[in-house]
């Protein structure tokens, strides 16, 4: 009887669905201060780890990231790989996750996305992409940066990866200028990719209850 009983629960344990894994990551831009809400947001339904570029560090605090958020920079991507045969960060990263969510998504970032450049551990990541896993944008710029025609060019070539935006929102920004161009709020974000992958599980699933 006891035997039968571990049974049946080491099977209800197995169909157990795992938790989303979604690596979070961060640009330079000043909104980069929510950062850490933004982390805390998500791991209460994801498994969560942080990619930050080296600008980034300019703004956003690391103790504001919750302590089970492992937190990756440009220098992990050197430090990690000593020798040929050794496991390489943006590789590993890039397989772990289910979901790649930048925000904030600064100009230099998107420009880089947008040109195929790959120059720090978030473009490598990005370079080495799997676009059938969703990749979600959330840009922050100055109103005159995001009105710049560049912009258009750039935001075009992400569409065409299939990159989903989450629009900047209207607000007085950080430099005094008021206008579009402030990162959407982090309930926002999180409750836009919760969505998308509830939605596509749900469909994969065959849309049963």
């Amino acid at each position: 009887m006891e035997n039968g009983k571990r049974d049946r629960q080491e099977m209800e344990v197995n169909t157990t669905p795992r938790k989303p894994r979604v690596l979070l990551a961060a640009s330079g831009s000043v909104a980069a201060i929510k950062f850490g809400n933004l982390c805390h947001c998500f791991t209460e339904w994801a498994e969560v780890r942080a990619v930050v570029s080296k600008s980034s560090l300019h703004f956003l605090d690391k103790l504001s990231l919750p302590q089970e958020v492992t937190l990756y920079t440009d220098e992990d991507e050197w430090s990690s790989w000593n020798k040929i045969g050794d496991p390489v960060l943006h590789i590993e990263l890039r397989r772990w996750a289910d979901v790649l969510v930048i925000a904030p998504l600064s100009a230099n970032t998107l420009g880089k996305i947008a040109g195929g450049l790959c120059d720090n551990l978030l473009t490598c990541i990005i370079r080495a992409w799997d676009y059938s896993k969703p990749l979600f944008v959330a840009p922050a710029m100055n109103t005159l940066m995001w009105n710049n025609p560049f912009t258009e060019r750039h935001l075009l070539s992400l569409d065409e990866l299939g990159i989903t935006l989450i629009p900047p929102i209207k607000k007085r920004l950080a430099c005094g200028d008021y206008g579009n161009g402030a990162m959407a709020e982090p309930s926002l974000i999180y409750s836009t990719v919760r969505l998308f992958w509830e939605s596509q599980a749900h469909q994969q699933s065959g849309g049963t209850s």
